[in-house]
């Protein structure tokens, strides 16, 4: 019997391997590499119903990131207009949609102007202008263009109203306007 080294020569060192009791009972043997097909659908279904919750709370999170983008741009824009108001004591000239007014060419960033919004259409400088039957000294209104159709998202602008306004598109400084664009109102 050759020897296994500092271990003594015992039997069960010798003994055949046992079978496995699968094996035993005429079953085929497993190997443990592998899943089974019940477990890998099990799998599945867990990460399918975290992708069903999940969804829901991503389409809300993006709804309100673009919400505070639009209103954020409103503010921004509504500041540079107020403050060549106070400098110059006039509101600048009216400008069709996606057109930048001149006079506040550098107050603004070009860019952001002219860029089509998240809900589609263009930012439009509205000077002593009709919104809803009601003329507005100063607005700034988000308008249908060729260039960038406006789609009407009215969960979006009533998002963007609670962001910015009282929530009540009706009222407020934030509201749909002529041709049912929303209006940031500056001036009333």
């Amino acid at each position: 019997m050759p020897s296994l080294g500092r271990f003594p020569n015992h039997a069960f060192f010798m003994t055949a391997p046992r079978q496995s009791q699968r094996s035993a009972r005429g079953l085929p043997h497993r190997s443990s590499r592998g899943f089974s097909l019940t477990e890998i659908m099990v799998v599945v279904t867990i990460i399918s119903l975290l992708a069903a919750i999940s969804l829901p709370t991503l389409k809300n999170v993006r709804r309100r990131t673009t919400a505070t983008q639009i209103g954020n741009n409103l503010r921004t824009f509504s500041a540079a207009f107020e403050t060549y108001v106070h400098e110059m004591g006039t509101w600048p000239a009216e400008t069709v949609a996606g057109v930048l007014p001149p006079e506040v060419a550098n107050r603004i960033n070009p860019t952001a102007w002219l860029a089509k919004t998240p809900l589609g259409g263009q930012y439009n400088w509205d000077n002593t202008q009709m919104h809803d039957g009601t003329r507005f000294k100063a607005a700034i209104a988000i308008s249908n263009t060729a260039a960038a159709p406006f789609v009407m998202d009215l969960d979006l602008i009533e998002s963007i109203d609670r962001i910015i306004d009282d929530g009540n598109l009706a009222t407020g400084n934030f509201r749909i306007g002529a041709d049912d664009e929303p209006v940031y109102i500056i001036s009333p």
